[in-house]
């Protein structure tokens, strides 16, 4: 007599299973794209090779969506690549900005504009914290704003290394980081309402629990 088949786990568990997995090809990628930051870094500030920086960089941020879309097509999504993928997108922004103010790549003027809303989101993720509440869900605005700003980068450093691309790079890399930069707000400001209302429910729910 043959023997039944075994019953099917629980599609929860599964879930739960999977999004506790930490070695998964797409966290691996998020690894190797945060061990790219302090290899830009180096190459860029230190060993001044603008050639290979420009490549480390291009690798890194046209990358950003390589871990999310191999992450839904395995069915490897996890809560660590949910933490890694945007930790790296900021580090390579923040890297980058503070490089290239540094070289003067970039004014002061446009980082400490980037600078000021993720001291604004910082606040409002401290606010949620208080309340109980994680980091809110990264919106397409946001992810949209992050592509065009990683984009921008190789492309502006590619104009301050090679002149003779100077004219046509620099009025493509500024095309993009301009409007990268006013996606990054309206992305914040959206996160900032998000956190509002979560704030006023809760505490909408703590006055009725103790009314």
């Amino acid at each position: 007599m043959s023997r039944r088949p075994a019953p099917a786990e629980h599609p929860e568990d599964a879930a739960t299973a999977a999004g506790d997995r930490v070695l998964t090809l797409p966290n691996l990628i998020s690894f190797v794209r945060l061990l790219g930051v302090p290899l830009f870094l180096y190459l860029f500030l230190v060993a001044r090779a603008d050639v290979v920086a420009i490549v480390v960089l291009a690798v890194g941020g046209t990358s950003d969506w390589v871990d999310g879309w191999i992450a839904r097509r395995l069915r490897q999504v996890s809560r660590l690549g949910e933490l890694l993928d945007p930790l790296a997108d900021r580090l390579y922004i923040l890297a980058t900005l503070l490089a290239f103010t540094a070289r003067e790549v970039v004014p002061w003027q446009f980082t400490a504009a980037l600078l000021a809303r993720e001291l604004l989101l910082l606040g409002s993720l401290g606010v949620l914290r208080r309340y109980g509440y994680g980091p809110p869900p990264v919106h397409y605005v946001g992810k949209t704003a992050t592509f065009l700003l990683l984009a921008a980068f190789p492309i502006l450093l590619l104009a301050d290394a090679a002149p003779g691309a100077a004219t046509a790079a620099g009025a493509i890399g500024w095309g993009l980081a301009w409007w990268g930069l006013v996606l990054y707000w309206v992305a914040g400001a959206m996160y900032v309402v998000q956190a509002r209302r979560l704030v006023r429910g809760m505490r909408a729910r703590r006055t009725g629990a103790a009314a």
